[in-house]
């Protein structure tokens, strides 16, 4: 069977019931760390340019946009909680191809839902099923279609996007396969607008070409059903090497929601571990960021490739810039939302440090490890080696702390309701009548 009518078989036939419950409880924290970051970034001004730039267009509401009071047709909806769920740059993370795939297909979904007004139990099952989906073409293709320039976040998750929209609006197999096929024909996003306000639009637009080519399917609208493999299709069109055994042979057998890590900084992940070093040795020997001659970090030659940039135009380019995150841990003892701001950037004595940071790259160094070098002025050398970084697949935030991060996430966002109701909801989603509700939350 091919990668793609496999992939279409098990959205089309898997049960809940054959999904574990470790796996169920992994998909509402995927669940809820997506929502508040949606709430968290409600607010933000490209959330407003969003709404401002396709209201115009949008159609009847049937849709609820995270924490605005605003309603839209189910595209422009997944669209801007799209954008709302990624500005912030605090979604979690596939760590194994760097996929963020809450905000593709939990954008898309829980619109869907809303308008479907279905359980929580088929929401949160349609939701894991389009993580899977993703996240599976994403291991089939990385990390040469990564490499090659992608924006792996949207160029795969569309493609979940697509396969959790086609869960709801339950498609057999063939109409299934002709989702898939017309959601990666419309796979798209380059990693050059990384730092850029196009990277929401990206993940944003995913949402919405998702749910269109599953919505296309359900109106007998057909595709190549070997879309994924052939030679012509999507790995031979988007990168150099392809393996969909990576898919065919996991399927229902491992799930990559399990895998799926939440980020304690909203910044890029690769220099999360150069984050922690910098915090412990801060603390460790109550450093004065005036006492600091440099900062030498050894890490991961992909660090040096996504996050140099000493010299960030403002609070948005400084989340993919690692000597802005290496500067504030060190001066602020903090790496949280409000130390990715244009003012921030700004401040003399970040910036002083940022110029002071130096990143040395060594091969062996694993992607979420890191070394650190504090040099002080005179001469002495603090040093600390981070194996695993904070969220990571080893040392994962627990349950308590993905939910004070939520907490935080809604205080920021300005949300009237009580965060605590909105956590027992996800928490108890399989008896939620309506999946709705927890967008209109």
């Amino acid at each position: 069977m091919s990668a793609t009518a496999h992939l279409a078989r098990f959205i089309a036939t898997s049960s809940w019931t054959d999904v574990p419950d470790s796996v169920r409880h992994d998909a509402k924290r995927s669940l809820l760390n997506w929502l508040g970051c949606a709430i968290g970034g409600s607010n933000a001004p490209s959330v407003d340019l969003a709404i401002e730039s396709l209201a115009t267009f949008s159609g009847p509401a049937q849709a609820t946009v995270i924490n605005r009071g605003r309603r839209f047709d189910v595209a422009t909806t997944a669209v801007v909680n799209g954008v709302a769920s990624s500005v912030l740059d605090f979604d979690d993370t596939h760590l194994q191809t760097v996929i963020h795939p809450s905000v593709p297909v939990a954008s898309a979904t829980l619109a869907l839902a809303e308008h479907l007004a279905v359980p929580g139990d088929v929401l949160l099952h349609a939701f894991t099923l389009g993580v899977e989906a993703a996240c599976k073409v994403g291991n089939a293709v990385s990390p040469e279609h990564y490499a090659g320039g992608w924006h792996v976040t949207s160029t795969c998750g569309v493609i979940g996007a697509a396969a959790a929209c086609a869960r709801l609006l339950k498609l057999d197999e063939m109409q299934a396969a002709c989702a898939i096929g017309m959601a990666a024909s419309q796979s798209a996003g380059l990693s050059e607008m990384l730092g850029s306000p196009t990277r929401m639009f990206n993940m944003g637009h995913a949402a919405r070409s998702g749910f269109m080519a599953a919505w296309y399917a359900s109106k007998g609208i057909t595709s190549s059903t070997r879309a994924l493999e052939a030679p012509r299709g999507f790995g031979n069109a988007f990168t150099t090497r392809s393996d969909w055994s990576a898919l065919t042979d996991t399927l229902g057998v491992t799930w990559e929601i399990a895998a799926n890590a939440f980020k304690p900084y909203p910044c890029g992940i690769v220099v999360h571990p150069v984050i922690d070093g910098c915090l412990l040795l801060r603390e460790r020997h109550a450093i004065a960021p005036g006492d600091i001659e440099r900062v030498e970090v050894t890490v991961n030659p992909a660090v040096q490739v996504i996050m140099s940039n000493p010299e960030p135009a403002d609070g948005m380019r400084s989340k993919v810039s690692a000597e802005h995150c290496i500067a504030v841990a060190m001066a602020q003892g903090a790496a949280g939302v409000q130390q990715f701001t244009d003012a921030v950037v700004h401040d003399p004595e970040v910036s002083g440090l940022r110029r002071r940071a130096r990143l040395l790259c060594s091969d062996t160094m694993a992607k979420d490890a890191a070394a650190v070098c504090v040099v002080m002025k005179d001469g002495i050398r603090h040093e600390a080696f981070i194996e695993h970084a904070k969220g990571s697949a080893e040392v994962p935030l627990t349950d308590r702390e993905l939910e004070d991060k939520f907490r935080s996430l809604v205080a920021h966002g300005r949300h009237g309701g009580d965060a605590g109701r909105i956590i027992d909801m996800v928490q108890g989603l399989e008896t939620v009548t309506d999946a709705g509700a927890l967008a209109r939350a």
